[in-house]
């Protein structure tokens, strides 16, 4: 039952917000005053059950968490008082405001990790220290980053309307940027003892499908959400009964859901070559070859590779080289992958990041090398703050050497 309310609650979360704001303005307030809403819900629905409309229930108690602060405000901000004592309860937004909050928090004004940030703690529902763990930076700095990006939304006077023509092709690529890490943690947690965390892939599919719906036409919407279903499709076999980690080409294929392969792949064929080439394409492109494939042996491996080319090109990055390092030792041998894992090895941006060892030492193992590898799985467990895959590199660690 706790489980089921805080699900619920994560899915309302932002729909209470993009209402509050869109009709009281006041961003930080209103996003105190949903914490407010959702503390009590916590406490409430559990001693007396969920309430027939929940999502009402939150906008009233958040609305009045408002009005409470707007009523003992100074005179300045008197006409917001008047506002909001109009009508509180007579009026639950009818409709989903999430994706307009989406845009919000995409504010030209913001940088662009103050946008990530904002969004996922806004909209995502990660709590602060998650978001600070997926940046690797302390809750504190987190935190002031978070306050701040509410004030200069605040300071702007920027309503909550759609974003100028001018604005909207830059708002709409930090829109899917955030989409994919929210969905990215919710696959892969950041930490924690589960693997995963179904309720943020769930909603980062929901909201990328809100977001194809009003842009039917865009490819890269199209391909973000393929990429989405075509890895969330491979969920039940990534672990097993005791939450282990099963690497991929160990995962029993018959648990992959088939109907979301069909939904990804044929996003992917309706897409691709017919308009600009964008890497939510390329990669969902790459995850449909990987299901497609019967098993890991009959992977198209070549084919895999030439994608990852093509998305070094149009987006290179230390991931996009760290993936292909892979594709490479799978299509030409570990000792290749092993010179393309070098290109990365004094990236700044990778320091600390558990898969470079993990991946070195994959490729170890399989060149042979078992007593690197050991070490390189033992550092690899050493850098992650997820249980589950600490423990698989751990049992790595401890059974390449025999």
């Amino acid at each position: 039952m706790v489980g089921e309310i805080e699900g619920l609650l994560k899915e309302l979360a932002p729909q209470v917000l993009g209402g509050l704001v869109r009709r009281f303005g006041q961003f930080d307030a209103a996003e105190d005053a949903v914490q407010e809403a959702l503390l009590a819900a916590s406490l409430q629905w559990g001693r007396e059950g969920v309430p027939d409309n929940p999502r009402g229930w939150l906008f009233s108690v958040a609305s009045r968490r408002l009005v409470d602060e707007f009523r003992s405000a100074s005179a300045r901000r008197r006409r917001e008082t008047e506002v909001a004592l109009k009508d509180v309860t007579a009026e639950v937004p009818g409709t989903d405001d999430t994706l307009e909050l989406l845009f919000l928090c995409a504010h030209p004004a913001l940088s662009g990790p103050s946008q990530l940030a904002l969004t996922l703690r806004a909209v995502g529902g990660l709590t602060t220290a998650e978001v600070a763990q997926a940046f690797l930076v302390p809750e504190s700095t987190m935190a002031q980053r978070i306050s701040r990006a509410k004030q200069l939304i605040k300071r702007s006077g920027r309503g909550f309307e759609a974003p100028p023509e001018a604005e909207r092709g830059a708002r709409l690529s930090v829109v899917r940027q955030v989409l994919y890490l929210i969905f990215n943690e919710g696959y892969t947690a950041s930490g924690g003892p589960a693997l995963q965390r179904a309720e943020l892939t769930a909603e980062a599919i929901r909201l990328t499908r809100l977001l194809r719906a009003v842009l039917p036409k865009d490819g890269e919407t199209a391909g973000l959400l393929a990429l989405m279903l075509l890895t969330d499709a491979r969920r039940r076999a990534r672990t097993d009964a005791d939450g282990n980690l099963v690497p991929l080409d160990a995962q029993d294929r018959t648990l992959w859901s088939k109907e979301q392969i069909t939904e990804g792949v044929a996003l992917v064929s309706a897409t691709l070559g017919r308009g600009p080439l964008g890497p939510y394409q390329l990669q969902a492109a790459i995850a449909a070859i990987h299901d497609e494939a019967p098993g890991d042996d009959e992977t198209d491996w070549p084919q895999i590779l030439a994608l990852y080319e093509v998305l070094e090109k149009i987006a290179p990055g230390p991931v996009v080289t760290l993936n292909r390092a892979v594709a490479v030792a799978r299509a030409n041998g570990p000792l290749a992958g092993l010179a393309v894992l070098a290109e990365i090895g004094d990236d700044a941006r990778m320091e600390g990041n558990h898969r470079v060892e993990a991946v070195r030492a994959h490729l170890l193992e399989r060149a042979g090398f078992r007593a690197e590898a050991h070490d390189a799985f033992n550092r690899a467990a050493k850098l992650t703050a997820s249980v589950p895959e600490r423990r698989y590199l751990e049992g790595k660690a401890l059974t390449v050497l025999e």
